[in-house]
């Protein structure tokens, strides 16, 4: 699979862990910013330069990280075509991939240790979306995205 990933300033350890890991999988991934230089990094051009990867088909999923995640999870949700999910653990994960097709994952990289990142992102990476209700959803948070009604 070919993963864009970033992370701001509180992320940037968790990202290299992360690259590696991934990368010992078979994965590509393509690391689009924040860096150990001890500068503090804004999260908004990481998540949409990710997001725009994914969106445009550079990537086919996104992983960024932050402190709590939260900002990065916002700014990520602005992106038309964009599903971030934050997720702090497995069950989290797995709903956001079962049942919304999230395309990004968002991960808090003060709260969770580096174990629990790399098996969160696995749980994310591995499952598959479940379609049927949860199409109908995506359908409607589509419409919402194009200014329109949710329902018909």
């Amino acid at each position: 699979m070919r993963i864009a990933i970033a992370a701001d300033h509180n992320g940037v350890t968790l990202k290299v862990r992360l690259t590696a890991w991934l990368t010992g999988l078979g994965h590509t991934v393509d690391d689009r910013g924040g860096y150990a230089d001890g500068a503090v990094t804004d999260y908004p051009p990481l998540c949409a330069d990710v997001c725009l990867q994914v969106v445009h088909g550079a990537a086919d999923r996104g992983i960024v990280l932050g402190g709590s995640g939260l900002g990065e999870t916002v700014a990520c949700n602005k992106i038309r075509g964009i599903r971030a999910g934050l997720c702090h653990d497995v069950w989290s994960a797995g709903i956001s991939r079962g049942n919304n097709d999230a395309n990004v994952l968002v991960l808090a990289a003060k709260v969770l240790t580096p174990e629990a990142a790399e098996l969160i992102a696995a749980t994310w990476l591995e499952t598959a979306f479940k379609g049927g209700v949860h199409q109908r959803r995506l359908d409607q948070i589509a419409r919402l995205e194009r200014g329109e009604a949710a329902l018909d």
